[in-house]
């Protein structure tokens, strides 16, 4: 698979999450960025940017253990993406940051 469609698939799963965020769509934002979180996970700014919206969309629900859950997930994504990732996980602060998870059949065909 090309970089660049796993690229355009990743920013467009993140365009998806901001316009559900502005529309109060949260459990739909969530699974957006969920989505750009598992295709961006193994380029470092792709999976910074992809909690960066995670945290924003904690702030907006106003949901303390998402906002923490997702400032130790914005460090460790700086200082362990180009080392080690686990391969499918969602990125939520509602399951284990270090935890591999199969990819979401939707997505597979980016891998």
């Amino acid at each position: 698979m090309e970089k660049s469609i796993l690229k355009k698939a990743f920013y467009n799963y993140l365009k998806l999450g901001k316009k559900a965020l502005r529309e109060h769509r949260f459990s739909k934002a969530f699974y957006y960025f969920e989505n750009a979180h598992i295709l961006g996970q193994k380029h470092l700014y792709r999976h910074t940017v992809s909690h960066i919206w995670l945290l924003i969309l904690g702030v907006k629900k106003q949901n303390f253990k998402d906002v923490l859950g997702q400032l130790f997930r914005i460090i460790a994504s700086v200082l362990f993406t180009l080392i080690w990732v686990p391969v499918g996980n969602t990125g939520g602060s509602n399951v284990s940051a270090v935890k591999p998870m199969p990819i979401r059949k939707e997505l597979q065909k980016y891998f």
